[in-house]
């Protein structure tokens, strides 16, 4: 029963540091409890079912808005990303006699590999919950991500938990601790130091939230009045005050879009001209039977169109339907069902108002939240991201939320000014320090105004280097474990009395 307590107590830890309660300061101690009970399991069977437990009730609680789209949609997502933490407890119980230095490596190595292993499978992965993202709500440590990302601070998270459970074990170890403290102390004071600012030319963004008429639900007539309310909007602000324009994702689809609707394309070509400002909406048109396409279109000043961007990933069961000649028995699977064609690379454009210039960078929706992607388009030049989003299908949750969390570490991560534009909210400017300003409510119609800067700085570390820390801990957490094979393990053995 204690190891089962201690093991609830730190999943609910975990999940009160990410939004919607964002205690982000909580995220040093939850790993505490977990790790501490995975060092004293017993057998292989009751490290997995406490791995399962862990990973249950965090992600459970985490991706409670999945519920919003049906129960076995969350269930399911849930159960996969337990299967990781399961995974995690055999590592741990494997690595269980090993010297307290090496298991302290295999702990932070363990998990980095599941970290970076579930955010790329299966399908695609998911990265929702990483130990590092709940740092975006601490300012001085979130600006030294310009080094290590967020998932180097998973890493440092991960060892400073790991090297708490050492200081206090029977077998006291208080080095490990002690090396983090510093490293935590260091990095935290470089952040307060080297703030990310983007300190390029400014542009004056307007964010158009035309929100939906049938939020969680799909309606008739739904995309054409998302795409007219979004229209309507924009229609409210004042020519010459604006230099950028910015919607949301399915803020226009279906046969309502600018690419084969003439008179869709006429509307907003007009805008982006009597405004006098560039225009950046995303939505979807059809393509192959079969098939449909989820994309980005530019307009420039003079409302001509200078760009498109093709979304790149696709949400598996959500764009596209993985394994669909086994999982034919599924009613998701029927017939009417389109997958999502997917691009080849990112979406990159030159802006130019007036004197002022730079390049704006496109990714959608759940695109945001994976850090090589929005690294990939900062690499290939952008200066400023816009995120295009829609979460309405989740309802009132803590979706939107959480994404944004996200977009606090991405922001000082890659060193550049985000917009988020979100059809139905929430939608706001992240600046590359991570701050954010105000911020738009759930299903309402607004306008968000504020001003952004084009990055022109070096670029940072991470931005170049990527998940460096990341890899660093998993290659040695395996060369202990290859060091380990046949070698002498400790005679430390947690006392029958003290498991429980």
């Amino acid at each position: 029963m204690r190891q089962i307590l201690s093991v609830v107590v730190s999943a609910v830890l975990l999940w009160l540091s990410f939004p919607p309660v964002n205690l982000g300061i909580l995220v040093f101690a939850a790993p505490i409890p977990f790790l501490w009970t995975m060092r004293r399991t017993r057998s292989a069977r009751e490290a997995g079912w406490l791995g399962l437990l862990y990973g249950g009730i965090f992600f459970g609680l985490l991706m409670s808005w999945l519920q919003a789209v049906g129960f076995w949609p969350w269930v399911a997502t849930t159960l996969v990303m337990a299967v990781w933490t399961t995974a995690f407890g055999l590592v741990l119980f494997a690595a269980r006699h090993w010297t307290p230095w090496r298991w302290w490596m295999a702990s932070v190595g363990a998990w980095a590999a599941w970290e970076a292993l579930r955010s790329r499978f299966p399908f695609g992965g998911l990265t929702w919950g990483s130990v590092g993202d709940p740092i975006g709500t601490l300012a001085w440590p979130r600006g030294s991500a310009q080094w290590i990302g967020s998932s180097g601070w998973a890493v440092i998270v991960v060892g400073a938990a790991a090297g708490v459970v050492l200081a206090f074990d029977e077998e006291a170890d208080r080095r490990p601790v002690e090396l983090m403290t510093m490293v935590i102390v260091a990095l935290t004071l470089l952040g307060a130091i080297f703030v990310p600012v983007a300190r390029g030319d400014p542009a004056r963004v307007a964010v158009v939230q035309g929100n939906t008429p049938c939020p969680a639900v799909h309606c008739e007539g739904e995309e054409e009045q998302i795409y007219r309310a979004h229209l309507e909007t924009t229609t409210l602000i004042e020519s010459g005050g604006i230099d950028l324009i910015v919607w949301g994702e399915d803020s226009f689809g279906g046969d309502v879009n600018p690419t084969f609707d003439g008179a869709v394309n006429r509307e907003i070509s007009s805008q982006a001209s009597v405004i006098g400002a560039y225009v950046v909406a995303a939505g979807t048109r059809p393509s192959l039977p079969g098939t449909y396409d989820k994309y980005s279109v530019v307009y420039d000043l003079g409302g001509q169109v200078v760009g498109e961007y093709l979304k790149r990933y696709a949400v598996p069961f959500g764009e596209y339907i993985p394994l669909r000649g086994i999982l034919q028995f599924l009613p998701q699977v029927g017939e009417g069902r389109e997958d999502m064609n997917r691009g080849g690379g990112p979406g990159v454009f030159p802006a130019q108002f007036g004197e002022r210039a730079g390049v704006i960078g496109t990714v959608l929706s759940y695109e945001a939240t994976v850090d090589r992607l929005v690294r990939s388009t900062v690499s290939e030049g952008a200066q400023l991201v816009i995120v295009h989003a829609n979460t309405a299908s989740f309802g009132s949750g803590a979706a939107s939320e959480q994404m944004i969390g996200m977009l606090r570490m991405t922001a000082p991560s890659l060193g550049v000014d985000i917009v988020v534009a979100s059809v139905s909210g929430r939608s706001t400017i992240i600046r590359a320090d991570g701050s954010i300003g105000r911020t738009t409510g759930l299903f309402e119609s607004d306008v968000l105004r504020g001003t952004v800067n084009f990055q022109v700085a070096r670029r940072t570390v991470y931005v170049g280097a990527g998940e460096w820390l990341q890899v660093a801990a998993i290659m040695a957490a395996a060369a202990v474990a290859l060091g380990s094979i046949g070698g002498p393990s400790r005679d430390f053995r947690i006392r029958p009395g003290h498991s429980r």
